[in-house]
């Protein structure tokens, strides 16, 4: 009776190696059936499935080309990125805007709804309007999913926010989305490394550079400096790598 086994991985041909390494075969000395092909979810968080493949290993020792199912070298490029079209078709969903403020944020506040019911997240929304901008803070337990590394996870999902919400014209809302109160926490963090890497480049008199960060935190450098007589700071870099020096002042 043929040897079956099956591997589960990232990718198909990761899988695929691995089986084979199991097996201690050669891969014209098997034949294998993709069960299932790796997703990487909505937004790329929640509901990722690893690629899973059925190997067995061939009774007369000789590769059958017939049967063989090749890998899909396209799969693995696949699975690094969104999947657009379940972005797209959430945003084609949402109601035709009449272009009023009030409409605008209901329109936004239904996309955020249906992203958290999708991850399985129980939370609250905290909805705040000043002027044309309004902020949407949303409250629960075990949201660093949401965040993600300095934010670019928060960053993306307000993008998609904006996005929806504005795609029919009339009055543009700026929307903020934030997680229990971040980025608030997150611009404290920066004003006070700020001010201590400033101190620092005047003590050493010498340059200091930052790591990389997104243009709403270089602003929130900038800006915290932008007083002191005895620094300056620019930018430099290409995104998403640009980050800022404070010199002092010569």
């Amino acid at each position: 009776m043929a040897k079956v086994i099956e591997k589960s991985a990232k990718t198909v041909e990761d899988a695929l190696k691995a089986a084979l390494e199991e097996l201690g075969a050669k891969e014209n000395e098997v034949e294998y059936e993709i069960i299932e092909e790796a997703s990487k979810g909505f937004l790329g968080l929640i509901g990722s499935k690893p690629a899973k493949v059925r190997v067995t290993i061939k009774e007369n020792g000789e590769k059958n080309t017939e049967n063989e199912k090749p890998i899909d070298k396209k799969i693995e490029e696949k699975e690094n990125v969104v999947e657009k079209d379940d972005v797209k078709e959430k945003i084609e969903k949402k109601p035709k805007d009449d272009g009023s403020d009030n409409k605008t944020i209901e329109v936004a506040m239904k996309f955020l709804q249906d992203v958290f019911r999708d991850m399985q997240l129980e939370v609250k929304i905290e909805s705040e309007s000043a002027g044309d901008v309004h902020v949407f803070n949303v409250c629960g337990e075990n949201l660093g999913i949401l965040i993600g590394k300095h934010g670019q996870t928060l960053d993306a999902l307000q993008y998609l926010v904006n996005l929806a919400a504005n795609r029919n014209g009339g009055d543009k809302v700026h929307f903020i989305v934030d997680v229990e109160n971040y980025r608030k926490r997150r611009a404290e963090t920066l004003q006070n490394l700020a001010r201590n890497l400033a101190d620092r480049a005047i003590r050493m008199n010498q340059s200091v550079k930052l790591e990389p960060m997104n243009r709403y935190e270089r602003k929130i450098i900038h800006t915290s400096l932008q007083d002191d007589e005895k620094i300056t700071t620019y930018s430099k870099g290409e995104e998403p790598y640009r980050y800022i020096i404070i010199s002092p002042k010569k």
